[in-house]
């Protein structure tokens, strides 16, 4: 009997599966809660878990179906030594699984399997350039480190931003106003939730920033541009290592192109598929090395 192929798509926000059998029909698709395995570990399992569940119940298929499935799992974090060694241990019930970071997956997806690179620019960031034989990573070190041009900096720099403008230091504006207003108007309040916001509660004012920009809203449009400098800098170190391939993919890559210098947009091309596609071109050619 033919293997099925389960692709895992773990990111800070939100961890998506797909279930196909040995040919690509999907069989089932689902979505789940956060899945950075580094920064919370054990609830990021556990959606990765939950969302395999979930496939192969809508799948209708038996429990059994797993021993026959190829699993490969792109999982942000997962770039952290310690944290690949720790995931060794994490043994789902399948035929094989194989692991990989989130960025390398969407490189997959994002060329079909060919050379070129990648610049994921969602709750968190990172790159990937794959010249055919081996990945070069570049960034994925954490919302404290790292993550340019992310929706997680994004958003907490709009938050200290609405800070300064809340104590008279810049001018306020309607932005800087409705993010304060999340927060009763009080920087206490502010500092409080601070304490316990994970990345992508950072990041949930990104939507409302560009829709400020877009609206004429100074601070808006100064937060925006700088998103898109930082991911400029990230962009241009890949585009070197790619022979000119780079597809920028996740929740900011459509919002932040308008704002991206023109020659960096024209050199940008469309992603061919998704992340999920990536892990699952992957899983196709495990499933057919020999046993």
């Amino acid at each position: 009997m033919q293997s099925l192929l389960l692709g895992i798509d773990g990111g800070g926000t939100h961890c998506r599966g797909r279930l196909t059998d040995h040919a690509g029909h999907v069989l089932a698709e689902a979505t789940g809660g956060p899945a950075n395995v580094w920064s919370q570990y054990d609830a990021a399992i556990n959606a990765i878990e939950s969302v395999i569940d979930t496939l192969f119940q809508q799948a209708g298929l038996a429990a059994d179906a797993r021993d026959r499935t190829l699993l490969v799992a792109g999982l942000a974090g997962a770039n952290v030594a310690s944290v690949h060694s720790r995931l060794q241990s994490w043994q789902p019930r399948c035929q094989a699984r194989y692991l990989f970071t989130d960025v390398e997956i969407a490189c997959a997806g994002a060329h079909d399997g060919a050379p070129g690179a990648v610049l994921i620019v969602g709750t968190g960031s990172q790159g990937a350039a794959w010249d055919g034989a081996q990945f070069t990573l570049l960034g994925g070190w954490g919302f404290a480190l790292s993550d340019a041009g992310s929706g997680a900096i994004l958003g907490r720099r709009a938050r200290r931003l609405a800070l300064l403008a809340h104590e008279a230091i810049v001018p306020a504006s309607a932005l800087t106003e409705r993010i304060m207003a999340l927060h009763q108007h009080s920087p206490e309040q502010m500092l409080l939730w601070s304490q316990q916001a994970t990345p992508a509660e950072w990041g949930s004012v990104v939507p409302e920033v560009f829709t400020a920009a877009q609206q004429g809203d100074p601070h808006g449009i100064a937060l925006v541009q700088q998103a898109a400098a930082d991911i400029v800098q990230m962009v241009q170190p890949l585009l070197a290592r790619s022979h000119g391939k780079l597809a920028l993919m996740g929740g900011l890559a459509v919002p932040i192109q308008p704002w991206l210098p023109a020659d960096i947009a024209a050199q940008l091309v469309p992603p061919q598929g998704d992340a999920l596609s990536g892990a699952l071109c992957l899983a196709s050619q495990f499933s057919q090395q020999p046993a």
